[in-house]
Order: C-alpha cells, then structure tokens, then sequence
C-alpha cells in the first residue's frame, strides 16, 4: 500500500490512509488520491467544495448550511440534497435544483454527497 503524500494544506507529513481518503491529523483535512491525480486542462478552472473534494457535472452534493435565497421568501435548509448539478462559469460556479427550484450556488456552501 502506498503511503499518502504530504498534506496539501498544511505540508505535514504525519498523514494516513482512511479507505480512499488521505486524512491530516494535525489540521483535520481530508483528500483522494484522485482529487491528486485528476487532469487539469490548461486554464481549466476547479471547483472544489467545501470539503475540498473536486466537483464534476452530474454530482450530488448536500448543502453545508442554511441559505436564503435572494429576491424569494425561501429558505434552504441545511442537509437538501441536489442531484446532477451542472458547473458553469461565474461568482456562482454551481447550477442545480433543490426541491423543484432552479438555483445558482456557490461551491463553498455544498459538499460532495
């Protein structure tokens, strides 16, 4: 089994291997060797969640926390799960739909379900 490289965040090398996650003890970040390894096109921009975590089209994601949405009475409640968001280009780099209604959201504000 291969050891995981240092932390990314804190580049610490007291890390250990968690199923398919790496895990930092010292500052509590988690990451996959595949969010390492993933390709990044040249100039290609990379949304990671709140996690950290690398978000693709098509991933389901869980709200981290409450949000209220502009311009609307509406409240999202923290732990709504949208399914098949779509990445676009902007402030808000995450389109999706939590409970029938068409939103933009931030990646800061989700995490990889």
């Amino acid at each position: 089994m291969p050891t995981p490289s240092a932390c990314p965040v804190c580049t610490l090398e007291n890390t250990y291997r968690d199923g398919d996650m790496n895990i930092c003890p010292d500052c509590g970040h988690e990451w996959s060797d595949a969010a390492e390894a993933a390709p990044a096109d040249e100039g290609a921009k990379v949304v990671r969640d709140a996690n950290g975590q690398i978000l693709v089209d098509g991933d389901s994601v869980i709200l981290v926390k409450d949000l209220k949405v502009k311009g609307s009475s509406i409240t999202l409640k923290k732990g709504a799960k949208a399914k098949g968001i779509r990445l676009v280009d902007g402030d808000h780099d995450v389109d999706c739909k939590i409970d029938g209604v068409s939103l933009m959201l931030k990646s800061e504000f989700l995490k990889k379900a």
